[in-house]
């Protein structure tokens, strides 16, 4: 059985970085298989994502801005942990804080799947639409990431598929 990979970007285009996941995600180059693999740009919508995410997906690749630690335009690419965000928040359909979106998600009935989050360090959330130089750098570096990392987990869910098969006699 072919894994099912929802590839989505967020931020706010009018907030300087925040635009980065939008920017990202119109940049990768995956191959999209509506049963097999979606890449959508949510852009704010972070109620349009929590219904998504209500659909049977295996794996969400978040693409993101994350907050600073002194290095703007550095990647970081990491499990989330979705026992910590368990905080109870009123839905927000422009809200697209991940812990809110995952929060909402489970106000719906659902559960977050295994989440891959390829984020980049933040340097201005000023209102302005463009990323500084530091991010839009890292802008080919993230593409490239979120490739890879759907070609992966494509082929471990091939692997796993074929392991599983009992040869024909």
């Amino acid at each position: 059985m072919t894994a099912r990979i929802l590839v989505a970007g967020i931020g706010n285009i009018f907030l300087g970085d925040d635009g980065f996941g939008s920017e990202v995600i119109r940049t990768a180059e995956i191959a999209q298989d509506g049963a097999s693999v979606r890449v959508t740009d949510y852009g704010i919508s972070g109620m349009h994502l929590a219904y998504d995410l209500l659909e049977d997906w295996d794996t969400l690749v978040l693409v993101d801005a994350v907050p600073s630690r002194g290095n703007p335009g550095t990647l970081h690419v990491f499990q989330a942990d979705h026992e910590s965000d368990h905080t109870a928040m009123g839905f927000d359909g422009h809200s697209m804080d991940p812990a809110a979106v995952f929060a909402s998600l489970r106000a719906l009935g659902g559960n977050p799947p295994y989440t891959v989050v390829v984020g980049c360090e933040a340097g201005s959330v000023e209102e302005g639409i463009g990323l500084t130089e530091p991010v839009a750098q890292a802008v080919p570096r993230a593409a490239r990431a979120v490739e890879e990392i759907v070609a992966a987990l494509q082929a471990h869910s091939v692997a796993t598929s074929r392991e599983g098969t009992e040869p024909c006699v």
